[in-house]
C-alpha cells in the first residue's frame, strides 16, 4: 500500500546525473505509472521519449513541461485518456544522451587487403579515433536501443568498428594515393571516410562528428620487404648495393677470429680489400708465377732489397688496420725475408 500511495506522488521526472558512457536510461516508474500534471526536466544535452506499449508516442527536447492532455496530444489521443479524470496513466520515459562520444578508438584487428599502384595487392593495419553522437533519439531507439533499462556506448562500439573496416578498404581502394604517399594524405582519407561513414551511422539514429586515420602500417613481414626495397632505391643498382654490403662487411670481417682470412677470401668485401693486399704482395706472387732472369750469386741489388722492405711496412700496416690476419702477415713476411736474404 505505501508503494502504490508513493508512486501516486513522483511530480518530477528527470535524468540528474548521467553517467558520460550511458547513451540512453528508462526512468524507473513503478508500474509505468506517470501522475498527470508530473513535471519533465530535460536538461541540455538530453532529449526524452514517451514509449506507450513499445510504440513512440511523444519526444521532447531541451526544457520543463507540466505533463497533461495539453502536451501530450499523441500518447492522449493513443490512450483515450478522459479529461474527467485525474488518474495516473502508463508509460515508459526514456532519456537520452546527446552528447558528443568522444576519443572513441576503431583499429583493424586483421590486415585489410587492398589494391595498390605501386605494389600491386597488398594487407594493411590502421586505426585511429572517431567522435559521434545521438542525432536522433527515435531513430536510435528503433534501430539500437530498443526497450531496456540503459543502453552504453561500448556496447555500440563493436558494430562501428565494423562499419568503419568495412569501408576502410573502399576509401583506400579509390583514393588512388599509392600506400608510400598515405602518410602525407592521412588528413584527406579521414575526410573520405566521413563521407562515406555518414549514411551509415544516420540509418542508427547517430551523427559522426569526427574521425581521424592516425597510423597506416603494413604487417611485419611486408615491412621488411618494403625496407629492402627502399634500401635498394637508396644504393641505387646491384653493383653499388654490393659495395654497400662490402662497406657494411668490413667491421665484422676484423671482429671475427683470422679477420678477412676467417670470414672467406670469396666474400665481397675482399674484393676490396683484395686490391690493397694485392699492391703490397705484387713482388711475392710476381716472383712466384713469373720466370726470372739469371742473377748474380752474391744477392739483391740496393734498389730490390729497398723494395722488399717497403713491402714488409706495407704488410704491417695492413696488419695494423686489422684488414689482414697474424698468420697472413707471417707468411708473407717470411717469404720477403727470403727473398732479401737470398
Amino acid at each position: 500500500m505505501g508503494g502504490f500511495i508513493k508512486k501516486q506522488f513522483i511530480d518530477v521526472i528527470q535524468w540528474e546525473n548521467p553517467d558520460p558512457d550511458v547513451l540512453m536510461w528508462r526512468f524507473p516508474l513503478q508500474d509505468q505509472e506517470i501522475q498527470n500534471g508530473a513535471a519533465l526536466v530535460v536538461r541540455e544535452a538530453q532529449s526524452a521519449l514517451f514509449v506507450d506499449e513499445g510504440q513512440i508516442a511523444d519526444q521532447f527536447g531541451t526544457g520543463t513541461f507540466t505533463l497533461n492532455t495539453q502536451n501530450l496530444p499523441l500518447l492522449t489521443n493513443l490512450k483515450n485518456w478522459s479529461k474527467l479524470f485525474q488518474s495516473p496513466f502508463k508509460s515508459d520515459v526514456y532519456f537520452f544522451n546527446l552528447r558528443q562520444q568522444l576519443s572513441r578508438r576503431w583499429g583493424t584487428a586483421q590486415p585489410v587487403t587492398i589494391r595498390d599502384s605501386d605494389f600491386g595487392a597488398i594487407a594493411v593495419r590502421s586505426f585511429g579515433m572517431y567522435t559521434f553522437r545521438i542525432a536522433q533519439p527515435a531513430v536510435f531507439f528503433r534501430e539500437v536501443s530498443g526497450v531496456c533499462e540503459e543502453y552504453r556506448a561500448e556496447t555500440l562500439e563493436e558494430q562501428l568498428r565494423n562499419l568503419v573496416i568495412t569501408q576502410m578498404a573502399t576509401a583506400f581502394g579509390n583514393s588512388s594515393i599509392p600506400f608510400l604517399d598515405m602518410a602525407a594524405n592521412q588528413l584527406m582519407l579521414s575526410q573520405q571516410m566521413i563521407t562515406l561513414l555518414k549514411p551509415a551511422f544516420a540509418e542508427l539514429g547517430l551523427e559522426l562528428e569526427k574521425f581521424t586515420v592516425e597510423s597506416i602500417t603494413l604487417p611485419e613481414n611486408l615491412q621488411k620487404r618494403l625496407d629492402e626495397r627502399i634500401g635498394m632505391g637508396i644504393v641505387g643498382d646491384i653493383a653499388r648495393y654490393t659495395q654497400y654490403q662490402t662497406a657494411q662487411a668490413i667491421p665484422l670481417a676484423a671482429e671475427n677470429e683470422g679477420g678477412i682470412a676467417g670470414i672467406g677470401a670469396g666474400l665481397a668485401a675482399g674484393m676490396n680489400i683484395a686490391t690493397v693486399m694485392t699492391s703490397g704482395l705484387t713482388g711475392t706472387v710476381a716472383a712466384q708465377t713469373a720466370p726470372t732472369a739469371p742473377t748474380a750469386p752474391t744477392g739483391r741489388t740496393e734498389n730490390g732489397t729497398s723494395d722488399l722492405t717497403a713491402r714488409l711496412a706495407q704488410l704491417k700496416t695492413l696488419l695494423e688496420q686489422n684488414l689482414i690476419s697474424q698468420d697472413d702477415y707471417d707468411t708473407a713476411k717470411a717469404e720477403i725475408i727470403k727473398k732479401i736474404t737470398g
